[in-house]
């Protein structure tokens, strides 16, 4: 049997489809010695190699979608290497032999908040599908004046430079004066959208926090720089929102489940050690360039 060879590699965590495609189109993927097709069907035993390096195919069976849940701090970016040497969002998750991790969207620099990543690309590749409409909600601090009908005129949609858009929902989250939070919910994931919307209205966003993706909240007390894993109900989740079929395993073992105290305790620790290592790097890389 034969399947479309972006839909194997996605599969078997080399990117998501749409990376796979770009890869394909660069003339960067060969199949047993040639240069790939955009839809190329291959069969299990085929050879195939990236930017020449040999990759592991594998069996729809064989295969555990895993789904990570990250607390992005501002600051990092969502890019796999930076060439200016600036922390990503990559640097901390845990290493994985035969596999990648793969970003469900992205954040930009500058916000923070719950961003998914999974080895099965299929799965981030229909999350991030426009026709998806998954919700996500933003807690966002607001400097300016805000009255009601501004709130109704994003409420209703406004016209940017890529088309109208709106949130779906605004409920005011404290803050008094000038400076005053809000939390937002919207079912698009167009470039930089929440901030281009407040924007819009000739106010300034300070700070941007996604805390909810579907039904999956920023996990309480998972700190900034950490992970955790999905269980597989949330996986499932995920799954079932984009019609795929369920996951039948985990890669959680509930043997040796840790309490979340201990847990976020080692993450805390482990943040606060790559933080130092990161101050003690600049020094360096300053006198470097004297």
């Amino acid at each position: 049997m034969t399947e479309k060879l972006q839909k194997v590699l996605a599969r078997s965590g080399h990117g998501s489809r749409r990376e796979i495609e770009a890869k394909i189109s660069a003339g960067r993927i060969r199949v047993n010695g040639k240069v790939a097709r955009l839809g190329e069907r291959i069969d299990a035993d085929a050879q195939v190699r990236i930017d020449g390096h040999e990759v592991q195919i594998k069996p729809e069976e064989a295969v555990i979608c895993r789904v990570l849940m990250y607390h992005k701090p501002e600051g990092e970016l969502c890019t796999r290497k930076d060439p200016e040497g600036r922390p990503t969002v990559y640097d901390r998750l845990p290493k994985m032999s035969g596999a990648r991790w793969v970003a469900v969207g992205r954040l930009d620099v500058n916000t923070s908040g719950l961003l998914l990543f999974t080895t099965d690309g299929e799965l981030a590749n229909r999350l991030m599908h426009p026709s998806q409409q998954i919700e996500r909600e933003y807690a966002v601090r607001i400097f300016g004046e805000v009255d009601e009908a501004m709130l109704q005129r994003l409420r209703k949609g406004v016209q940017l430079e890529d088309g109208p858009a709106k949130f779906n929902t605004i409920k005011a989250a404290g803050g008094e004066g000038i400076n005053r939070w809000f939390h937002v919910t919207l079912s698009e994931g167009r470039n930089r959208e929440v901030r281009r919307l407040w924007e819009s209205q000739e106010v300034q966003v300070s700070r941007l926090i996604r805390v909810r993706y579907g039904d999956i909240p920023l996990e309480s007390g998972l700190p900034q720089g950490g992970w955790t894993e999905l269980s597989l109900e949330e996986v499932n989740y995920l799954r079932k929102q984009v019609k795929l079929p369920a996951e039948q395993r985990s890669f959680i073992d509930p043997r040796h489940k840790e309490s979340k105290q201990r847990r976020f305790g080692k993450i805390r620790k482990a943040t606060a050690k790559r933080k130092q290592q990161l101050k003690q790097q600049k020094p360096r890389a300053n006198k470097s360039k004297k």
